[in-house]
């Protein structure tokens, strides 16, 4: 008799010892995707030259490793028909709540009247940002003209 229950009681530890372990190492839930978006249309009074043509907005943080990188190649883009102004989280908290930026870098072409016409979301090509700002200002001057969308 005593070895049944001892038999018993091993049973039972075990089965608690599963049950632990087994509630410890429960699978992850699924992960969610987040989809991240853009405005598709801006104010460009809140903007630096809202009379100029074209606007390239790039959306940084300063914790942002590649949000430098984009900003540098969106610089090279500012002339008399293009102002490029960088909205860096801290400086322009404001913007980045205003037009719901919840990722960085964000960069969008934007037209005169403010409405988004190309945009990227994350780190970008200086090739495919230079395309995408060109094909904005002239369709058909860019051999992928959906850079961008």
């Amino acid at each position: 008799m005593a070895q049944v229950l001892v038999a018993v009681a091993v049973v039972v530890v075990a089965a608690l010892v599963a049950l632990v372990l087994r509630r410890r190492t429960r699978p992850d839930a699924p992960s969610q995707p987040r989809s991240y978006t853009v405005p598709v249309q801006l104010d460009r009074g809140d903007f630096p030259r809202p009379d100029a043509p074209w606007l390239v907005a790039v959306f940084t943080s300063a914790t942002c490793n590649s949000c430098a990188d984009v900003r540098a190649k969106a610089a090279v883009l500012a002339c008399d028909d293009v102002v490029v102004h960088e909205a860096e989280y801290t400086a322009a908290k404001a913007l980045h709540q205003r037009y719901s930026i919840d990722a960085v870098p964000a960069t969008l072409i934007v037209d005169r009247a403010g409405v988004v016409q190309a945009s990227f979301l994350g780190p970008v090509t200086a090739t495919d940002l230079w395309a995408a700002v060109a094909e904005a200002r002239q369709p058909g001057t860019s051999p992928e003209p959906e850079l961008g969308h």
